[in-house]
């Protein structure tokens, strides 16, 4: 089906489809690292700095809490940035998301702790992770939607992937800045030395608005424009007219998110307070990871162009479904090598539905309505995948610290996906926009 809008719309290049995209990616880059610090920092600085407590799990949980209403408050972003996405520009929308997570994650940086000003420290936390939350809500959603609305139709899959390798690289980032702080002096670590990579987040941003600024409008927002068919409140009208998609989006997005913080923010607290495990061990463990999945992304990105990304969703929620259990008992053995391939295994499958993610989800909705559709989708999807390590906490507690449980949480996620993918091959859309 395509839109009556989208019929005249301009002709765009490879060359300027390449250079959005990586526009995308790098600014999605600055994103998820800023967005992905707080939950290496939740697992093993927050919960001793922040949330104070006597018992350690219940300070873990306090802020793994923490790190999940940052998810929350997504849906408020997508929201207010898909309505400024499809009524005034996913460009205009993008500066403001890119600015606003870049000076609330340096503001992390210079919190002062519990020690230093009692419960204001943990609410103010909180308060930044969910202004954190509503830039991210509106970033991801607009990225893709500027990525694929550049990209000729048949290349769409390898350009809406580029915005995705966004995420591992900002977890290499991440992961990579506590890798080295971690190798300070414990008290220099906990009174200064976390608060470096938060601090990193600020000449991160420079980069990236010089990247944004020089990005064009989408041409089919700007056919819109001239034909004058924006929606007056898109928000709306896709949930009174695309709820179904919406929910086949949410479920889509599941195991790409909320399955990857199981296997890192999870993991890492696992790895360390259960089963004692080093702290570098399991940063490195998710740096293999990230490595391996930025070729997982590239890859599965273009095989969608040929299988149709609803397919390889479904694949690859499959093949995490049946990982799930050995994954973990893998962790179990208490092996570095067999720990940093699990966590290698484990990562690579659930990247394959979110390799697909971006062309999926945007082809779910027409231009009109796509920055808000795909930004509520994914969004709603996070709110869920935001509680994924506070959940997986609570059952490894009520099953005595058996692993299997939470195993079983990841088989959850790997077929509500896969149901989500197969469902969403059917209901694409189609638009023309067609490379010179």
């Amino acid at each position: 089906m395509t839109s009556a809008a989208t019929r005249g719309a301009p002709r765009v290049t490879d060359a300027e489809a390449r250079r959005i995209a990586f526009a995308a990616f790098v600014g999605t880059a600055l994103e998820w690292y800023d967005y992905f610090l707080y939950g290496t920092a939740a697992s093993i600085v927050f919960n001793r700095l922040y949330f104070v407590s006597g018992d350690p799990l219940v300070a873990t949980l306090a802020a793994f809490a923490s790190f999940a209403v940052g998810f929350v408050a997504r849906p408020i972003g997508a929201v207010i940035f898909g309505h400024v996405g499809d009524r005034r520009g996913r460009r205009t929308s993008l500066l403001i998301t890119v600015t606003m997570i870049g000076v609330v994650t340096a503001l992390i940086g210079v919190l002062p702790d519990f020690a230093a000003i009692g419960v204001a420290a943990p609410v103010l936390l909180t308060l930044l992770r969910v202004l954190q939350g509503i830039a991210v809500g509106g970033e991801w959603g607009g990225a893709v939607t500027l990525a694929v609305e550049h990209a000729p139709p048949e290349r769409r899959g390898r350009y809406a992937a580029l915005p995705q390798v966004g995420s591992p690289i900002g977890t290499l980032l991440s992961s990579g800045a506590f890798a080295l702080v971690s190798l300070m002096p414990a008290e220099s670590f906990d009174a200064w030395g976390w608060r470096l990579p938060f601090l990193a987040a600020v000449p991160l941003l420079f980069v990236a608005l010089y990247l944004r600024r020089r990005v064009e409008e989408s041409p089919l927002f700007t056919e819109l424009l001239e034909q004058q068919e924006r929606s007056s409140l898109p928000v709306v009208e896709v949930l009174r007219r695309s709820f179904g998609r919406v929910l086949t989006g949410l479920a889509a997005s599941l195991l790409g998110v909320g399955g990857f913080y199981l296997l890192t923010t999870f993991a890492i607290s696992y790895g360390t307070e259960t089963l004692g495990l080093s702290r570098s061990l399991m940063l490195g463990a998710t740096l293999v990871a990230a490595v391996v999945e930025i070729a997982i992304l590239l890859f599965f990105g273009r095989l969608a162009e040929r299988m149709g990304p609803g397919r390889v969703c479904v694949a690859g929620g499959v093949a995490s479904a049946l990982v799930a259990f050995p994954v973990f008992w893998l962790i179990d053995t208490k092996n570095p090598v067999l720990v940093v391939l699990a966590i290698t295994i484990g990562v690579a499958c659930l990247s394959v539905p979110y390799a697909v993610a971006g062309s999926l989800l945007t082809e779910l909705f027409p231009p009109q309505l796509r920055y808000s559709g795909v930004s509520i989708s994914f969004n709603l999807g996070g709110v869920v995948s935001g509680f994924v390590p506070l959940i997986a906490t609570s059952v490894l507690a009520a099953s005595g610290e058996q692993s299997w449980s939470v195993a079983l949480v990841l088989v959850a996620l790997s077929v509500l996906t896969a149901l989500g993918g197969a469902l969403g091959e059917r209901l694409r859309l189609e638009d023309e926009v067609t490379a010179t």
